[in-house]
């Protein structure tokens, strides 16, 4: 799989912890910034993110931020993108089970790097269950 990465100034250690684990795990990743703690605009790049996934440039994502509140709200303005803001592995779970959820997103000051392994590993071994989600999930990128 093809994971983009994106964070803001708060969430660049948790970030680049997570580009590490997702490659150990075997998969591709897209780093897509920012590289140092300078302050940033997470808008700015959870709109990067959302663009990766909207244009099959990636097959997931993950968006970080301090609480991961921000930036999931910017990724979700992308009808193609449904982020999940997540903090332990069930609800990562859930968020692909019942959602098809394609971004995962944390807040690094709410969220140790353990945990978000954890939430990181759930969100991307977990199937979408479709079934009875699958119409609720296409209502979700309906722009009207």
């Amino acid at each position: 799989m093809r994971i983009a990465f994106a964070s803001d100034h708060a969430a660049v250690a948790l970030k680049a912890l997570l580009v590490e684990h997702a490659a150990a795990l075997g998969h591709d990743t897209i780093d897509l910034g920012p590289d140092t703690d300078a302050r940033v605009d997470y808008p700015d790049f959870g709109y990067a993110l959302a663009e990766a996934i909207a244009s099959g440039g990636a097959d997931f994502g993950v968006a970080l931020c301090g609480s991961g509140i921000g930036i999931s709200i910017a990724v979700n303005r992308d009808p193609a993108c449904r982020c999940a803001l997540v903090s332990e592995p069930l609800s990562a779970a859930l968020a692909r089970h019942h959602n098809d959820a394609n971004v995962v997103a944390m807040g690094a000051r709410l969220i140790g790097p353990d945990l978000a392994k954890a939430c990181l590993e759930a969100f991307l071994a977990a199937p979408f269950e479709g079934g009875r989600h699958q119409n609720r999930v296409d209502k979700l990128s309906r722009k009207d």
